[in-house]
């Protein structure tokens, strides 16, 4: 029995001693900034806290080369660690990932995961007046929690969107937390609104309207004429390397016959 119980009593402790040996995630920050070309840029942050048996193997994981996303979502166990802001007709990019540096408190580790990358299409674009654009948010980019009635913000979570100065708002549910509605100002000069943990995002509408500056349009509009003008420069090179190819094919066959 003594032979028994010691292997038995080794193992407890060992157990005990790991209890602590873990790695989570406390908090998520989604931070979408609308772009006036309808994409965005999208900057994530996840608070994680590191037990103190689990520090040298952040350590370790921070300094590895090639050490993937996939690498870091098993590593840490959690289903936080992805893009929350997807468009399922277009893939992202500009992509970086950051594990940033272990904080020090009561012999734990607290650290920042930052995923940072851009996404195209994300607001929808329509022209309503001269110079006067409406642009209305896809909420089919969302990936957060997936319910029976739909999508929402996950427990402990702030997703953040951020617009254009000057953009006025058209539209806008699930009321955002922050900022409090005005009625009279109708968020007025606002550019930051913040929803935050668990709300619900199935029904989400966002709208707003740009008005550009006769300034912006006549740059806008030079930017499409030198855009088109690249373009048809690019395919009339083309044209002129196949014909060239073609001639020199053919004279190539008449020397040889």
């Amino acid at each position: 029995m003594i032979k028994i119980a010691i292997p038995v009593l080794l193992l407890l402790c060992f157990a005990m001693l790991n209890v602590n040996a873990y790695f989570n995630v406390t908090y998520l920050n989604t931070t979408v900034v609308l772009n006036n070309n309808g994409s965005a840029h999208v900057v994530e942050s996840l608070n994680l806290f590191i037990s103190n048996s689990s520090i040298a193997q952040y350590l370790q994981d921070r300094q590895a080369i090639n050490f993937t996303i996939s690498n870091w979502q098993a590593a840490l166990n959690t289903n936080l660690l992805v893009e929350h802001i997807l468009n399922p007709k277009s893939s992202i990019y500009g992509f970086a990932f950051l594990p940033g540096p272990i904080n020090y408190a009561q012999g734990n580790g607290f650290a920042q995961l930052t995923l940072n990358y851009y996404v195209s299409n994300v607001t929808t674009i329509t022209a309503i007046a001269p110079r006067k654009f409406q642009y209305d948010f896809n909420n089919s980019v969302f990936n957060f929690v997936h319910t029976a009635s739909g999508q929402s913000l996950s427990q402990a979570s702030k997703l953040n969107i951020v617009v254009p100065k000057g953009a006025q708002i058209v539209s806008i549910y699930p009321v955002p937390d922050f900022p409090v509605l005005s009625f009279i100002s109708n968020y007025t000069g606002s550019t930051l609104f913040s929803w935050y943990s668990q709300e619900p995002l199935s029904s989400f509408t966002f709208s707003y309207i740009i008005t550009q500056s006769p300034g912006q349009e006549v740059s806008a509009f030079f930017s499409g004429i030198y855009t088109n003008y690249i373009s048809l420069l690019l395919v009339i090179l083309a044209v002129v390397a196949i014909a060239l190819l073609v001639y020199l094919y053919i004279r190539v066959s008449n020397t040889k016959v």
